[in-house]
């Protein structure tokens, strides 16, 4: 019988250790990889879904580009535009028209303190809105002043310009008269 004898001066070194730290290493890198593969694979399937919806909504735009460009050309042609100036004529009377000057007066006459007239008022409309020129007589500065006051605090006339304050010409009894024009809105 042979006995196995180990004659080096070193006794047999077992790599058993390492092998399995090795290992072990292997499988964490291996579960990584993967879990960075899954991540890589679904990054690039949504930027591939957000790419498909951007070069849809390119394609989109260009499409309304065009469709647009075709509505101005048939806008431009001579006869259109004769409809679109009548349109517009007809918009400005029915809006002319629509306009409540009744509640306009009413809001005008809370305004006006005691001691000042409505001589004259030119409404118009201007881009949407109601511009309204004022001429008033006032049988006082203070009553003057009062009405200013009043028409600044009041939420329907913005937009106030002063255009002409003077002595009174005539025989109506007021001692000064008053020019303004102001932007009347109903909120």
């Amino acid at each position: 019988m042979r006995a196995r004898i180990n004659l080096a001066t070193k006794a047999l070194v077992t790599h058993r250790r390492f092998l399995t730290a090795s290992g072990a290493i292997a499988v964490v890198a291996g579960i990584i990889f993967l879990a960075l593969g899954w991540h890589v694979y679904s990054a690039r399937k949504s930027e591939a879904e957000i790419r498909a919806k951007a070069n849809e909504v390119r394609l989109q735009s260009a499409r309304l580009e065009l469709e647009r460009d075709a509505l101005q050309r048939y806008f431009a042609l001579p006869e259109n535009a004769k409809v679109h100036d009548r349109a517009v004529f007809i918009n400005g009377i029915i809006d002319a028209r629509s306009f409540n000057w009744t509640q306009m007066f009413m809001d005008l006459e809370r305004v006006l303190p005691g001691g000042v007239h409505l001589l004259s008022i030119e409404p118009k409309q201007v881009k949407g809105r109601v511009e309204v020129k004022l001429r008033v007589g006032a049988t006082s500065e203070d009553a003057k002043i009062k009405f200013l006051r009043a028409l600044e605090a009041s939420r329907e006339f913005t937009r106030i310009a002063l255009d002409n304050d003077g002595p009174a010409t005539g025989t109506t009894g007021d001692v000064s008269t008053l020019s303004l024009t102001a932007v009347y809105s109903r909120i």
